[in-house]
């Protein structure tokens, strides 16, 4: 879909890497070797979208980094339609809803990185969690999305030692035990 809109594959990749996940911060040589494309088209694409305000840059040494531009006023329309291009709304619809206590859901990985992946990493955080019935919902979701979707369920206290040093990008949270909010 997304790439049927945008001709330039190029600018997919670039919309994909930093508005799945805002705090994503990258370079020019980082994202050549990343792409595997040219630096000159990389850098065109960069500059375009940093003119049209999407992009923030920042230099630290002799390095540009650029990130989104979350006060853009399209920053979170832009966010929902990479969300959706990967499949992360449906994951969000299908899977949160009536699965137990749930308190968050994260997904980590190439998406997390902002890098497109066939694959979806998703981390369930909450207590009592009914497994046969995620497995099932995962199973529906992945003929719904056309993407494989790897499941972990963790307790609050693993949470923490298995997020070390890995991207993660917060899909959900439970508020209060009145109202689910999906971000």
């Amino acid at each position: 879909m997304l790439n049927s809109i945008i001709t330039s594959k190029t600018r997919v990749k670039l919309l994909l890497k930093f508005f799945l996940n805002s705090n994503t911060k990258s370079y020019l040589r980082n994202l050549e070797q990343e792409f595997g494309e040219s630096s000159n088209a990389i850098r065109v694409e960069l500059n375009r979208l940093e003119s049209a305000d999407l992009l923030c840059s920042e230099v630290s040494g002799n390095k540009k980094y650029f990130s989104a531009n979350t006060n853009h006023p399209l920053y979170k329309d832009i966010n929902s339609i990479v969300k959706n291009f990967v499949g992360i709304d449906k994951v969000i619809d299908k899977i949160t809803n009536q699965i137990g206590n749930l308190e968050t859901a994260y997904i980590t990985g190439d998406l997390a990185r902002g890098i497109d992946s066939q694959i979806i990493d998703l981390v369930l955080v909450g207590k009592e969690l009914d497994t046969n019935y995620i497995e099932k919902l995962i199973a529906k979701t992945e003929m719904l999305i056309g993407k494989k979707i790897r499941s972990l369920i963790l307790t609050e206290n693993q949470m923490t030692d298995y997020f070390k040093n890995k991207p993660v990008l917060l899909i959900w949270k439970h508020d209060n035990p009145n109202q689910l909010k999906a971000l």
